[in-house]
């Protein structure tokens, strides 16, 4: 017997690559944490706040344009959630764009990551300020006062411990699901019962005597694209705080194939659900539709319920901003593509180097909300989305890059891979590029962002020349990767995910 058990963990040595960017972190994250950031990451600031911004472009119609979005960013954290099974962590895409596309790679995905986060975090802010002046108490301050307060606050939490961030995204993700879904059970029941909300009867005629499905017409969905991709910007956060999970291979598969369902559920159902109830012409783009919905109902003290539950959500992103870019920051720093402040961690094993630099950058966010608090969240979405873009590109390019070499080495593919592969990967990375194309269509603050990540590559381009020289060749090291009983539960689990 004990024959049989060398000869089955010999046959189950792998070759892989230890990340000296994954030294220090703790294993702290238990499989509930993990289920809720993958639930959480993706229900945020994109739903909450930016529905309304899309329904005044696009309608109705916007619940088409979440379901094929939906569907792409699933494909993307399926094939990161094959990669994490092959290799957990914590610098997760910066880690894999470093072993499969070589310093350059790793350099250009976590400056992306950090343009996509840091910029989330002033949208998170903004948010917040707008929501808390939903509240007459708090209309006197000035919104740059509160996001400033929201930043520090929520910083201080997320330095403390990565036990801390896991249960501060546990419970901030319970709350916004439990209010979903009785959003959801009530909407359903108004429309059953054809009760009125502000004068108008809930139903199919919400839709057909305002301009149909498509009233701004089918070009308008493609228009918001790459506002719905910023939504579902946070659904990688899984990858992220895999390097930190217990247990991640057996956590992994179970968090990434639910994800899939809850997007359509949560994302298209509670479009539906909106244009149902009210005009979709009804939403204003600075107030959470499910504000706009629950103060129109005339409940007593409802609207200030659900906007309590929404700001809840946009402290949730930006508790999740500061974790990722702390250890994303971190994973470019020990290779030395990063500010060497950003390889600092406290004894509790948090990157606080990393995570006080994206403070820094919400400082800024500070500034604008002082200058143009008008116009601040639109400008930071779509530059947040094309961050997005790119990091979902990287995905799928290191996938596409690691299944080759699995293929031509003749090793096999962990059971909890993408299906498809690499048809999928390019089917993705051909409508990853067709968003960004899109953007040319709109004449305003599209062009504008596109003229701003010109920049962005700009900067790019001259910070790798600058810091080429510092690049630490033994950033990967091989090792052995001796599949035990963590690695046997994963794969049992990865099974029961798929089956």
């Amino acid at each position: 017997m004990t024959q049989n058990n060398e000869v089955r963990v010999e046959n189950e040595r792998q070759e892989v690559v230890a990340d000296v960017g994954d030294q220090g972190y703790r294993k702290a994250l238990k499989r509930r944490h993990m289920n809720m950031i993958a639930i959480g990451g993706s229900i945020g600031t994109g739903l909450f706040l930016g529905a309304s911004g899309r329904m005044e472009i696009a309608g109705p119609s916007l619940a088409v344009v979440y379901i094929v979005c939906g569907l792409f960013a699933f494909i993307v954290v399926r094939a990161l959630g094959e990669l994490v099974m092959y290799r957990p962590s914590s610098g997760a895409f910066v880690s894999y764009a470093r072993e499969f596309m070589g310093e350059k790679g790793a350099f250009t995905v976590g400056w992306l990551f950090f343009l996509d986060w840091g910029t989330t975090v002033i949208a998170d802010i903004t948010a917040i300020a707008l929501y808390t002046h939903f509240w007459s108490f708090f209309t006197p301050i000035p919104q740059w006062v509160i996001a400033l307060v929201a930043l520090i606050i929520v910083m201080a939490m997320n330095v403390t411990s990565a036990v801390l961030f896991g249960e501060l995204e546990y419970w901030f993700a319970l709350i916004k699901v439990g209010a979903i879904v009785l959003f959801g059970i009530l909407g359903i029941s108004l429309i059953v019962t054809q009760t009125p909300i502000d004068g108008h009867r809930p139903g199919l005629a919400m839709i057909t005597e305002n301009g149909g499905f498509f009233p701004m017409g089918i070009g308008a969905m493609f228009v918001i694209a790459l506002g719905v991709v910023f939504a579902y910007g946070g659904t990688e956060m899984v990858g992220v705080a895999a390097g930190e999970a217990k247990d991640a291979r057996a956590v992994v598969p179970r968090a990434v194939n639910s994800i899939m369902w809850r997007i359509m559920l949560f994302y298209a159902g509670s479009v539906v659900l909106f244009t149902l109830l009210m005009p979709w012409n009804a939403y204003k783009a600075n107030e959470s539709p499910f504000v706009t919905v629950m103060s129109a109902i005339g409940v007593p003290h409802a609207g200030d319920i659900m906007n309590l539950v929404v700001l809840t959500a946009a402290m949730s992103s930006l508790n999740a901003g500061l974790y990722s870019t702390g250890r994303t920051l971190r994973s470019l720093a020990m290779a030395g593509t990063g500010p060497k402040f950003a390889r600092r961690m406290n004894k509790a094993g948090v990157p606080y180097g990393g995570i006080l630099i994206t403070t820094g950058l919400g400082v800024i966010g500070v500034f604008l909300n002082m200058v143009v608090p008008g116009q601040v969240f639109e400008i930071v979405l779509n530059l947040a989305g094309l961050g997005i873009v790119g990091v979902w590109a990287s995905i799928i390019v290191c996938h596409w890059l690691f299944v080759r070499r699995m293929k031509a080495e003749g090793r096999e593919r962990p059971s909890f891979r993408l299906p498809w592969a690499p048809v999928t990967n390019g089917i993705t990375l051909g409508f990853l590029a067709l968003v960004v194309l899109l953007m040319a269509l709109d004449q305003g603050v599209g062009r504008i962002t596109l003229i701003a990540f010109g920049a962005v590559i700009v900067l790019l381009v001259v910070g790798w020349y600058a810091v080429r020289g510092r690049v630490d060749a033994q950033a990967l090291t091989a090792a052995i990767d001796l599949r035990g009983r963590e690695d046997d539960a994963g794969t049992r689990g990865a099974a029961d995910a798929d089956g």
